[in-house]
C-alpha cells in the first residue's frame, strides 16, 4: 500500500483512535497498520512507535494530529491510530 491507499484504508476499516486504545490494540496483536502524528508530543507516542518496530507493524506517519483526527471523522486531533482486524 501507499500513503494515500492507507489513510483511504483508516477512513473505511475498524480502527483504534488515540493513543491507548492504539497501544491496546497493537499489545493485543490487533493492529495491521498504525498511523502516529508528526506534531504529536514524543512522549505520548514513543512506546507506540518502539512497538510496532518490535512487532513489525507497518507505521504511517501523518503530518498533524488535526488531519489525523479528520481522517479518523472525528472532530477533534488524535495523535494516533490503527487500522485493526
Amino acid at each position: 500500500m501507499n500513503l494515500s491507499s492507507d489513510l483511504e484504508a483508516l477512513k473505511t476499516s475498524p480502527k483504534t483512535v488515540g493513543a491507548r486504545q492504539t497501544a491496546q490494540a497493537i499489545q493485543k496483536g490487533k493492529a495491521k497498520v498504525v498511523f502516529v502524528a508528526k506534531d504529536s508530543d514524543e512522549w505520548v507516542v514513543r512506546d507506540i512507535i518502539e512497538m510496532c518496530k518490535q512487532k513489525g507493524i507497518k507505521l504511517v506517519f501523518v503530518d498533524s494530529k488535526k488531519e489525523l483526527g479528520k481522517i479518523c471523522g472525528i472532530s477533534v486531533a488524535a495523535s494516533s491510530a490503527a487500522i485493526i482486524e
